[in-house]
């Protein structure tokens, strides 16, 4: 509709003041509130071809479009803005438009689209999944759902940091304290299990850094030469020499923490294309490292490590290799890079990394840049802020984190007790009740999340985001289960448009209208790297629906006419919504 009512005014523009203009002069803009109307097109542009005053060239305009676009039912002018009331016909016709696409708003990837890769969690292996690694993988999803939305081909990958002194540490305490223990014996989760010896080490290293400083050592100092981070990082060089028993037991413990980290990744409802390690990055890492020496783009110190010189590019030194011939993440990073330009013909590379990495990305793209990667130059690094709790940061080693796994099992239980209370469940079996807990449940979770601008830091409360009113999931999700059983009552979408004679009320208008702006929602989302501008579209569609149903009835509608038109508006609606908590990754129930 959009478009041909911009047609029509390139058109009128050309018989009116004989001149030819762009398309994207003709910009038609939601008509605000206060004014009558529903498009609102600015004719400041068209002033110098007119030769005339605003409101006289928007006359004009409106004038030929009421007489000449079918569309056009009426207008009125605002000094040099032109307010277009749409017709009835047209909005029906627009209504059935939308009714015909299941995924009407969305585009279709083609062969020749561009294929965008979107690297998310990024886990450790020597911790389970925490709050923060939530918020990771709920924005890499959606924004992977949102960039397929807009017609571009997708490669969700993950980057799993399994190797470094971090496992090093978890390995030399499991081999200090644990006694054999194992997922099966302990009665743990793999991740958790490994993540406790994490904690373990760091509370040893602690009590000897406290001892070493007793003894009149500096604390720097100390921190170097206690006996635990040596062997840790012992144990690293023998890694990196093929050591087959720090091998073996490093392979043992990582597949023990992976099988953990699959429970929670299915919870979550994400998954991956393609999981690459840092264990076989990092050698690759070196070896562009070594072409980058080859080529005078790094260069090596006296003690042996390389460094790239970045002080032309504004900004330091960086270190690439270490002087014991250990590589550093932007080694790893590089490396990485590599196998997936070698793997898939990457268009645009998306890293999903917390903003405390900007300086990280920004010197990797200049490096990726110089090294060859088309793409390296352009990569985006999606920058999110940290999720913070009522009492402050969260940290791994001290064990003070927010565990996933607990997290979201307290999100289905609360969800089930709210609902019980409520009274939410009606007739529905004990199955059928867990069921729509964990999906209200993950829903809060999720929106509560999605629905902040992902630059900003963000306090995470649960108890606000199970709420079934105001922003949040459970709110769109009720609405969406209260629509379908409408629709069940109604014989579900049995609904005929082919002979509606009556005027639409201007809620039916602004509903259609709303459910029509969904293109430009994910449009926008897609340009922005922006999930919480989908979140933000589908709480104002849920909340104009809610309004529209309090002031009007779907099934006793005054007239047969108004209950078809107004059940395939409701459809519609649930159709969008669907669609739209979809793409960040959000289910909605049929039964609430």
């Amino acid at each position: 509709m959009i478009s041909k009512i911009q047609t029509a005014v390139l058109t009128a523009i050309q018989e009116l003041y004989g001149q030819q203009v762009p398309e994207k002069m003709a910009t038609l803009q939601k008509t605000r509130p206060e004014f009558e109307g529903n498009l609102t097109l600015v004719v400041f542009p068209f002033l110098k071809m007119s030769k005339k005053a605003p409101e006289q060239t928007a006359q004009e305009i409106g004038e030929w479009l009421k007489a000449n676009c079918d569309t056009i039912s009426d207008f009125n002018v605002v000094k040099g803005f032109l307010n277009l009331s749409i017709s009835d016909t047209a909005w029906l016709d627009l209504l059935r438009q939308i009714d015909s696409d299941p995924h009407y708003g969305e585009k279709q990837a083609k062969d020749d689209s561009p294929l965008v890769m979107i690297e998310y969690s990024s886990p450790n292996t020597n911790k389970p999944l925490h709050l923060g690694h939530v918020r990771n993988n709920l924005l890499g999803w959606s924004l992977a759902q949102i960039m397929e939305a807009n017609g571009n081909k997708v490669v969700k990958t993950n980057i799993v940091n399994d190797r470094g002194i971090h496992i090093c540490k978890s390995m030399l305490a499991w081999l200090r304290w644990g006694n054999g223990e194992t997922p099966e014996t302990s009665g743990k989760k793999g991740d958790h299990l490994i993540g406790d010896y994490y904690v373990a080490f760091d509370k040893h290293y602690r009590e000897e850094v406290k001892e070493l400083v007793a003894q009149g050592m500096e604390e720097e100092k100390a921190k170097q030469e206690a006996p635990l981070i040596k062997e840790a990082h012992e144990m690293l060089v023998k890694w990196e020499q093929n050591d087959p028993e720090v091998r073996a037991l490093w392979k043992k413990m990582n597949d023990w923490v992976y099988a953990g980290f699959d429970e929670t990744y299915k919870a979550l409802g994400v998954s991956f294309d393609k999981i690459y390690y840092e264990s076989n990055t990092y050698l690759e890492g070196k070896e562009k490292v070594e072409e980058g020496l080859e080529k005078g783009f790094f260069y090596r110190r006296e003690d042996g490590s390389v460094w790239a010189d970045l002080t032309k590019e504004g900004l330091d030194e960086k270190l690439l290799i270490r002087s014991d011939g250990t590589s550093v993440y932007m080694t790893q990073d590089i490396g990485t890079a590599k196998l997936r330009f070698q793997d898939f013909p990457i268009d645009q590379m998306i890293y999903v990394v917390g903003n405390e990495q900007n300086y990280h990305f920004q010197v990797l793209s200049i490096l990726l840049d110089k090294l060859g990667f088309k793409w390296g130059k352009d990569l985006v690094h999606f920058s999110y802020g940290m999720v913070e709790l009522p009492n402050g940061k969260m940290k791994s080693r001290e064990g003070t984190v927010v565990d996933a796994d607990d997290l979201i099992a307290a999100m289905v239980a609360d969800a089930r007790k709210t609902s019980d209370e409520l009274g939410k469940f009606g007739d529905m079996t004990e199955e059928e009740r867990q069921e729509v807990a964990r999906i209200v449940g993950m829903g809060a979770l999720k929106y509560f999340i999605l629905k902040v601008d992902a630059r900003k830091n963000m306090l995470f409360n649960p108890e606000e985001s199970i709420d079934f009113n105001g922003n949040t999931g459970p709110f769109i999700q009720y609405t969406y289960a209260r629509i379908r059983s409408i629709l069940r009552k109604a014989g579900e979408q049995n609904y005929s448009l082919s002979s509606y004679l009556s005027p639409l009320t201007s809620k039916e208008i602004d509903l259609i209208q709303k459910i029509s702006e969904y293109g430009a929602a994910v449009e926008q989302a897609g340009k922005d790297y922006s999930p919480s501008g989908i979140a933000n579209y589908c709480y104002e569609l849920t909340k104009a629906f809610n309004q529209f149903y309090h002031d009007f009835s779907i099934l006793n509608a005054e007239t047969e006419e108004q209950k078809q038109v107004r059940l395939m508006i409701a459809a519609n609606v649930a159709k969008t919504i669907k669609n739209g908590m979809a793409l960040l990754g959000i289910e909605v129930p049929e039964r609430m």
